[in-house]
């Protein structure tokens, strides 16, 4: 399945889920160490929208990976890496940065059609970076320069990721 099917999956079980849900029950905890509906979905929305300059810098030609990103070693490790621990269905727990803590600025507005919406982007950017994806241009984490890897690497640990909380959001009803 391609990465735009993955993404519109991961729209359709979010509206399916969610869509009918009233802002309390998607804004509620039902454990204070457990994420509601809405961070999980925030969360998605801040880990994805990280990517953006950096998609941006390669559509305008402008982007520069590190020194490092020339070793297909380190570019295959750390993609691999991060995969993996996105991609175990959320069996082992992982704190996210600072940078990706979810972060409201209204507990009123509509996340489930923020988030939709903010698929939709996603989905144009993977479409627009279609020239990057065949040539396996190398990037790196929106959280460190030093971690680098493909981008078609990225966009698998994008989706997997997606899936993770997805399915974390369904255990926090």
């Amino acid at each position: 399945m391609s990465w735009k099917e993955q993404v519109n999956q991961v729209s359709k079980e979010v509206q399916a889920e969610f869509g009918d849900l009233s802002n309390v029950q998607i804004y509620i905890r039902t454990e204070p160490n457990k994420w509601s509906v809405a961070e999980n979905l925030q969360h998605l929305i801040q880990v994805n929208e990280s990517y953006f300059p950096i998609f941006e810098r390669l559509e305008k030609e402008t982007f520069q990976h590190a020194f490092i990103g020339k070793f297909e070693f380190f570019r295959n490790l750390f993609g691999n890496m991060i995969y993996q621990s996105v991609a175990d269905g959320g069996k082992k727990k992982v704190k996210t940065f600072p940078l990706w803590e979810p972060k409201f600025n209204d507990k009123d507005e509509d996340v489930i059609e923020k988030f939709l919406q903010h698929q939709e982007t996603l989905k144009n950017w993977i479409e627009i970076l279609q020239p990057w994806i065949e040539k396996d241009a190398v990037i790196h984490s929106p959280a460190n320069k030093i971690i680098v890897y493909t981008l078609p690497k990225a966009l698998d640990i994008i989706v997997a990721h997606e899936r993770r909380h997805l399915e974390q959001a369904k255990k926090a009803l």
